[in-house]
């Protein structure tokens, strides 16, 4: 285990005693002092103070500054403080999942869509659709993963250990026309970064898929950048690298290249795509069938 995941291991429980703070606080000093040659985890110690309850809070000032001249965490360690945070951060609730996704190098107004947990859903920009209009879609055109529809209440049943929810998903079937070569031979790595990017995913399921994903070969970090980390995951499908903007403090990705389309679908850009998500209980004034 590495000091990010005692760390996480510290922070998973509800309510640390006095005991494991001061041996979390001790071993962060001895790591502040252990030299500015070695990378350490000051980067994310601050998203920790985030999730943390204020007793956690004192371990995590004790180190201070960022490390290492300001150099960022891995992509890993990115991934890892996503997962500690989702863990404590709850969708909500409300009547409708509201997506919305900006085109950020086009003009084109965004995508909207409202999928209520009956399967119902309505959108608005979907291109060939009236200009600025609320739509409701065909009944087939709801939530999908892999290939097949995904009901609410199967998203509240998923696992929560990185390692079955691998497994649930190289076990899912779905239709081969609707899947990518790599859905098809059972990689995971679509499947999951549409788990923490577009669908309504319980915390306790997005905290496993962001821990599924910092185990990717290859993901790095490409730096700050507005809104959270810059990183970048192998195409499991071959080309150009996927790349995400995720906020590990808020446990969201901010923006994407690729982004898995909550019905389905796949949106790409060559800039980025917005992706903002959030339960509603109004759809916009708009007649609902």
């Amino acid at each position: 285990m590495n000091d990010l995941e005692e760390i996480a291991t510290l922070l998973g429980e509800p309510e640390p005693s006095a005991g494991a703070v001061a041996r979390g606080r001790a071993r962060l000093q001895q790591r502040a002092r252990a030299g500015r040659a070695r990378r350490r985890i000051g980067w994310f110690v601050p998203g920790v103070a985030l999730a943390a309850a204020g007793a956690v809070a004192a371990v995590v000032f004790a180190t201070g500054a960022p490390t290492n001249g300001g150099a960022p965490a891995t992509g890993r360690e990115v991934l890892l403080m996503a997962a500690v945070t989702a863990e404590r951060t709850p969708q909500g609730s409300g009547t409708y999942w509201h997506v919305t996704r900006r085109w950020l190098a086009s003009d084109a107004p965004p995508i909207e869509s409202w999928t209520r947990r009956d399967g119902k859903r309505w959108t608005r920009a979907v291109p060939g659709d009236p200009a600025d209009a609320v739509i409701q879609a065909p009944d087939w055109k709801t939530l999908r993963l892999k290939g097949a529809k995904v009901s609410f209440e199967e998203l509240e049943g998923l696992p929560t250990e990185p390692e079955a929810l691998k497994a649930w998903i190289v076990a899912r079937k779905g239709e081969e026309a609707d899947m990518s070569a790599s859905e098809i031979r059972g990689d995971p790595t679509l499947t999951l970064l549409a788990l923490i990017t577009d669908l309504p995913t319980p915390a306790e399921v997005r905290s496993a898929a962001f821990r599924a994903l910092a185990a990717t070969p290859g993901v790095e970090n490409a730096g700050a950048v507005e809104g959270g980390q810059r990183l970048r995951f192998p195409s499991p499908d071959g080309g150009s690298d996927i790349e995400l903007v995720i906020d590990p403090e808020m446990a969201r990705v901010v923006r994407a290249n690729l982004v898995l389309v909550d019905d389905g679908d796949t949106a790409f850009s060559a800039g980025f795509i917005s992706v903002t998500t959030e339960w509603t209980d109004q759809l916009p004034p708009a007649k609902e069938s």
